[in-house]
């Protein structure tokens, strides 16, 4: 949903409705995820995708029938229905997909929960009343609530109902039944991913491609100015050309937070690897082979590093993919990062 929001803006803002049809719920091997989007206007505007391609004409034919009656629908599609098969779904799952108008009002909302920069929920109601189909309240993880369209007397219904899923703030979107008002779904969006990268090295130039593409934020630090320079990383968000201690107290880190140490020196990667130790960072990798590691703990440890703490690095960094490029490093580095944020939100 996230990356769909800037077309979605656009659109509205040029005075064009749009229906959004999002993924409610999935059986078996659905082609995407609970949550996956399809924003679609009158004139044929599209951006997202609910089904890789399998139903995306019959969920665009719906959406525009929305958009003519403004009134919400629900699809269900499934291997075991005849249409389905006709247009395309036999990979042996099957989806249900909540199609509305998405309105101004809902876009102004989203916006206001991402820029809180802390996971939410969209509370959508998805079956009840016929008045509140649609309607939408984002359950911030600090406890606030941002209105939407819900009318007031309701907030406190849905919150809840919603108060056992979203406690813990781990738990996967799915839909619950409410007391009062029907079937809400909850849609988990979690902060967007950084990755701290310690060192503009070589290496680093892939890595902050790759991470860019699969959505992560990317943050390099070097005191060397040669290495953390914006024409060796024109697109990162912030290039810090200080020691690490300086540089980390401009940022804010949390369980969002990838830092890898690339420079393969003590003086700049062992001062950050101690504050990322300390912090909430959910994977701290360093590169070098088991040897140098080995050297590394022992200074670590030497300075008074517990050896519970030094377990949770990653080294040698990145999953083994007997590559020795720099591209093929930064890819098993990018990998593994993933691979532990997936591990730690689902």
């Amino acid at each position: 949903m996230r990356e769909l929001l800037d077309q979605i803006e656009i659109w509205i803002n040029s005075g064009q409705s749009v229906a959004l049809a999002t993924v409610i719920k999935t059986w078996g091997s659905s082609p995407r995820p609970v949550g996956a989007g399809l924003a679609v206007t009158v004139d044929g505007g599209m951006v997202g995708s609910v089904s890789g391609g399998c139903v995306e004409g019959a969920v665009i034919d719906a959406s525009l029938e929305v958009l003519k009656s403004g009134e919400p629908t629900r699809l269900h599609f499934g291997v075991a229905d005849s249409e389905a098969w006709e247009i395309g779904l036999a990979c042996g799952g099957e989806i249900e997909v909540f199609v509305r108008v998405f309105s101004r009002l809902q876009l102004e909302t989203w916006k206001r929960a991402l820029q809180t920069e802390q996971t939410f929920y969209s509370a959508l109601l998805v079956s009840g009343p016929e008045k509140l189909l649609g309607k939408e309240l984002i359950l911030l993880e600090d406890g606030n609530i941002l209105g939407g369209d819900f009318p007031i007397s309701q907030q406190q219904s849905i919150v809840k109902a919603a108060g056992e899923v979203t406690t813990g703030g781990k738990s996967s979107s799915q839909t619950i039944e409410t007391d009062k008002l029907g079937e809400l779904f909850l849609y988990r969006v979690q902060i967007k991913p950084t990755l701290i990268i310690v060192g503009g090295v070589h290496i680093a130039v892939p890595l902050v491609s790759l991470a860019e593409i699969v959505g992560f934020e990317v943050i390099v630090i070097d005191p060397r100015r040669l290495f953390g320079t914006e024409e060796r990383f024109p697109a990162v968000k912030q290039i810090l050309s200080e020691w690490p201690e300086k540089a980390f107290n401009k940022i804010r880190i949390n369980q969002s937070t990838a830092i890898v140490m690339l420079t393969h020196d003590p003086k700049i990667d062992d001062p950050a690897l101690k504050i990322a130790l300390n912090s909430s960072a959910f994977y701290i990798g360093a590169l070098g082979s088991k040897k140098t590691h080995k050297k590394r703990v022992g200074r670590l440890t030497a300075d008074g590093v517990e050896i519970e703490k030094l377990n949770l690095i990653h080294a040698p960094i990145g999953l083994d993919l007997g590559g020795g490029s720099p591209e093929e490093i930064a890819l098993a580095i990018i990998a593994e990062v993933i691979k532990v944020w997936n591990s730690v939100n689902h």
